[in-house]
């Protein structure tokens, strides 16, 4: 990634610009060195093209993949999507200070429409969308000691399957603060949400302890801990652990209110504490000599309670799976399971494979494998579980054309439902006019050809965001050009 510094003669004018672009418009990691003096540096990360399908002669704009599973299952058709990512750069007072400063900034840009960048604003209906995921400030190796500290909200979070744009195991995204000191790492996050349409348990309750009833919001508290240990030269092994707490309202006893409607169903605002802790280990394991930028990653985590989450292609332990025991009112009895493996290899120099695997089972408190009322009386899926495997295939014919070569695989069983399974297959020649030999070598201007094969389960049911636009089919089909760049 490239990091260019600014002196401050010229960082009024770019934070000028910056703020233009962000205000007609406003995801990529920047990293930087020591500063010899203040300074401001800049990063980005987006993708955008265009697609054709011969159902309706026209641009679908809708993943091949099964329903509520995201990227897994290949990204080569997602959207439109752009980041913006400032930072500014702070020296120590003291020259020989080895602390490293910054506070950074994050701006994300989608179309909840899935409409094009060129043909959207943010006052079109289901038009564009600006969000703030990053504004942190860090500071690291405090004089020189190997101690980091950092406060605010970050995508904090290490490895990811790329080719499914799937960070697992460890993403701690969110808005807390965090200590690292040498191997360990401690953070906290605050989490709470508003949206009263979730299944997801929610974060409301009847708070009275005024006598009028309110509606409240409550907040969980995630705690993170983790270590890495150096096995070997050639393997390190991190172990996690989490404990997750949403407390008390202010009225103990969860009593059922009925729904302000005619409606038979209840609903329940002011549930009880609960607790959930998740535990996990992850292996990082170098293949062949130290030149040869092979390696394999597994993991293993196992979530209980309240900590039962990870799905719909995220991997976020506090999105809560399930419906709770409304005997108990708790999800005592809940856990998720995931496991995944990676690995990334050459297989000769003008060739890499990628391939993995993704298996995620989460259960929520309720008896029932199938439908279960949640908090809210809304009825969900009280157990899932799916597969995926896959793989990418990039052969460097030059040094500026390269072929990628997709195959995925994945099936999931929603409660007592039938399986539902797909294949996909992509081919992309590529374009990198930087002429790097290398998978992350950017941009990439390609072209996209994806076809993919359902089940009669997911035909029938229409269990892909394509079959929902296109109907009952057994085959889909993308073409597309598209282009993607991060700096």
């Amino acid at each position: 990634m490239i990091i260019k510094y600014f002196n401050k003669k010229i960082i009024f004018s770019i934070l000028s610009m910056l703020f233009i672009i962000i205000s007609t418009s406003s995801f990529g990691q920047v990293m930087y060195n020591l500063p010899e003096k203040d300074g401001f540096s800049f990063g980005s990360y987006g993708r955008v093209g265009v697609d054709w399908s011969f159902e309706n002669g026209g641009s679908i704009g809708r993943r091949l993949n099964l329903n509520n599973m995201g990227s897994i299952g290949g990204r080569m058709e997602e959207q439109d999507y752009l980041e913006l990512i400032p930072a500014f750069h702070f020296a120590p007072f003291k020259k020989d200070d080895p602390t490293l400063i910054k506070v950074q900034m994050r701006f994300a840009v989608y179309s909840q429409s899935l409409s094009l960048f060129g043909n959207s604003s943010t006052s079109s209906l289901g038009g564009l969308t600006i969000a703030m995921p990053e504004i942190y400030a860090e500071a690291k190796n405090i004089n020189g000691k190997d101690l980091n500290i950092w406060i605010g909200a970050r995508l904090y979070r290490t490895e990811e399957v790329h080719i499914a744009d799937h960070y697992f195991f460890d993403d701690h995204s969110g808005q807390g603060f965090g200590i690292e000191y040498k191997n360990t790492r401690f953070s906290s996050f605050f989490v709470s949400s508003t949206d009263t349409s979730s299944n997801v348990p929610p974060y409301f309750y009847l708070n009275i302890g005024n006598g009028v009833a309110n509606i409240a919001l409550r907040q969980r508290n995630v705690f993170i801990l983790d270590h890495e240990f150096s096995i070997s030269q050639k393997t390190k092994l991190t172990a996690m652990g989490e404990f997750h707490y949403m407390g008390n309202t202010e009225y103990d006893d969860a009593e059922a209110t009925p729904l302000p409607d005619e409606d038979s169903t209840e609903i329940i605002l002011n549930y009880p504490a609960d607790y959930g802790f998740v535990f996990g280990v992850k292996l990082i394991t170098k293949l062949g000599d130290k030149n040869s930028g092979a390696v394999n990653k597994f993991s293993i985590r196992y979530g209980t309670r309240i900590a039962n989450g990870g799905d719909g292609g995220l991997s976020k332990t506090w999105a809560t799976y399930g419906a709770p025991d409304l005997e108990k009112v708790n999800f005592a009895g809940a856990y998720a399971i995931s496991i995944i493996d990676e690995v990334n290899f050459n297989l000769s120099e003008n060739n890499n494979l990628n391939a993995y695997v993704i298996y995620k089972l989460n259960k929520g408190a309720a008896k029932t494998d199938g439908m279960a009322k949640t908090y809210w009386g809304r009825e969900v899926y009280n157990k899932k579980h799916d597969l995926t495997f896959g793989f990418r295939d990039t052969h460097y014919f030059t040094e500026k054309f390269h072929l990628l070569s997709e195959f995925h695989y994945s099936q999931r069983k929603d409660g007592v439902d039938n399986m539902y399974s797909f294949q996909k297959i992509s081919i992309s020649p590529t374009l990198v006019p930087t002429g790097e030999k290398s998978t992350v070598a950017r941009p990439h201007l390609r072209f996209v050809w994806s076809l993919a094969h359902y089940n009669d389960a997911a035909k029938e049911n229409l269990y892909s965001p394509y079959l929902q636009f296109v109907g009952k089919k057994q085959w889909g089909y993308y073409f597309g050009v598209k282009m993607e760049w991060w700096i």
